[in-house]
């Protein structure tokens, strides 16, 4: 009897469920999204576990069940650039004014976070900033300590309300495209100003290699000394209460090595994109030698977890900054800027070269807009197949003639041609490892440096300093690279 009324109280009794699970897009999918064009497009987000999703868009409509955790990917075949659309998704959802176009990732510090409002002609800019079909997209910042799966925004349209805060060198850059392909452009903006490269780049990745593996044991001490730091804080704060005294200033939180990689990269994959520019390196200049692996190991790890292949990705070298010397010497930021050059060995890189127009005072330069558009004639060239010139004299060879250097580049396009009076910058040394400046012409594709002090010159450097000399360009208006034929270290080179 009592276990049938056990069975009965239970019949009527509500079963307990676990609370359903609404249907939700990731926050990158919005109203006035751009999805990449003639590339597969994921699009996901949650739902109650095993139900079907539909996603439909310009004709086309593809399903998937959500798993037991309740996520759910839905893979649209490749769209052709146009637009807007509206978005449905399972019956519940619709974004409108969805573009299909060219999507790129813009990352870096603090050059790359600085925004339209903080750059030159600001008020100017934004009052002609009404690009219909530009849309921007800010990721929040955020630390984790492991990999996110959704970040806190939404797509806005390119306006004077919604571009003074954005970065200016994202925002140059998706103008240009814009204006010169025609196509709608999607800018999603992840940087975080004073951060170096490691922060960047996944655990995975930075413990994948020996000379990695030392910072990120450095990481790891500088942190466990600000849990103990912040326990005496807490100490010593109690302590000062007590005694009605003000309370001590708690120690700042460093970052961890994968921070930023985890918290602001992570999130935004697998979202079909065309490629990224990034904008860093000052906070890496103290050690130059080790960003030869780390910035290339940084690309090839967001290729890899992205998922879609080597897709372009260009970057902005150092701009000169400091007081300028009277004297040839050795430079951290040179040797950034050559380490930065040597990832151009990857395929489908390209460089931005700014070392003429930054400033001496401010490590901020506010001349966003031709940083912009030389990332963009990179893009034009390289990744859309304009036929453009994108880049400035590049160092390929040095033959030595008795006295003279003669030095051969890459990218002369239309020629060779010297910036004011007469070329300056360069500097060369004998086996002594000395360096002097030296006199430097022109000869047809060629310059041939020389100098009255060294009979024998062994190495040629140009425009090698934190804040350098900037003269050599080819007629296309695009500056040389700065470089060095050696490849002495600080020590030897004196």
């Amino acid at each position: 009897m009592r276990k049938l009324i056990l069975l009965a109280l239970l019949s009527v009794a509500p079963a307990y469920a676990a609370p359903k699970v609404d249907l939700k897009l990731h926050a990158l999918f919005s109203d006035h999204m751009v999805l990449q064009s003639d590339l597969v497009a994921p699009v996901w987000g949650t739902a109650e576990p095993g139900e079907e999703v539909t996603v439909a868009i310009a004709g086309q409509k593809k399903s998937a069940k959500a798993g037991a955790d309740g996520r759910w990917i839905v893979k649209l075949d490749p769209l052709k650039t146009g637009g807007p659309h509206e978005l449905t998704v399972g019956g519940k959802i619709t974004l409108k004014d969805v573009l299909v176009g060219e999507v790129w990732v813009c990352s870096g510090q603090s050059n790359m976070e600085m925004s339209v409002n903080s750059s030159n002609n600001a008020a100017e800019e934004k009052a002609k900033s009404g690009f219909p079909r530009i849309r921007l997209f800010t990721v929040p910042k955020k630390q984790a300590d492991q990999p996110e799966r959704d970040v806190v925004g939404s797509w806005k349209e390119c306006g004077p309300d919604t571009v003074g805060g954005f970065s200016a060198v994202a925002y140059f850059f998706g103008r240009e495209l814009n204006q010169k392909l025609g196509v709608p452009v999607g800018l999603i903006h992840t940087s975080w100003g004073g951060t170096p490269a490691e922060v960047w780049t996944s655990d995975r990745v930075l413990q994948s290699r020996p000379e990695f593996k030392n910072f990120v044991n450095f990481y790891a001490q500088r942190h466990e000394k600000y849990e103990k730091d912040l326990a005496k804080h807490k100490e010593d704060a109690e302590k000062a209460k007590a005694e009605g005294k003000p309370a001590p200033k708690a120690p700042n939180k460093p970052m961890k090595t994968s921070c930023l990689y985890n918290g602001m990269i992570a999130p935004l994959l697998p979202y079909a994109i065309k490629g990224a520019i990034w904008y860093q390196g000052e906070s890496n200049a103290g050690n130059a030698k080790l960003y030869q692996t780390l910035f290339p190991s940084m690309i090839k790890n967001w290729r890899d977890d992205w998922g879609q292949g080597e897709f372009p990705f260009g970057f902005v070298q150092l701009a000169n900054y400091y007081p300028r010397k009277d004297q040839p010497g050795d430079s951290n930021w040179a040797e950034l800027r050559e380490s930065q050059t040597m990832t151009l060995s990857l395929p489908k890189t390209g460089m931005a070269v700014i070392a003429d127009i930054g400033d001496a005072k401010d490590i901020h330069p506010k001349n966003k807009q031709d940083v912009g558009n030389r990332l963009a004639a990179w893009a034009q060239s390289q990744v859309y197949g304009k036929d453009v010139v994108y880049s400035g004299p590049i160092y390929e060879s040095l033959k030595l003639d008795g006295n003279r250097a003669l030095v051969s580049f890459k990218h002369v396009a239309g020629g060779l041609v010297a910036k004011g009076d007469k070329l300056t910058g360069f500097a060369v040394a004998g086996e002594d490892r000395k360096f002097v400046w030296a006199e430097a012409k022109i000869e047809g594709d060629k310059v041939v440096v020389s100098c009255d002090q060294v009979a024998k010159p062994v190495s040629v450097r140009y425009a090698w300093a934190d804040n350098p000399d900037c003269t050599l360009y080819n007629k296309e208006g695009f500056p040389a690279s700065p470089f060095r034929t050696d490849a002495w270290d600080k020590k030897a080179a004196q």
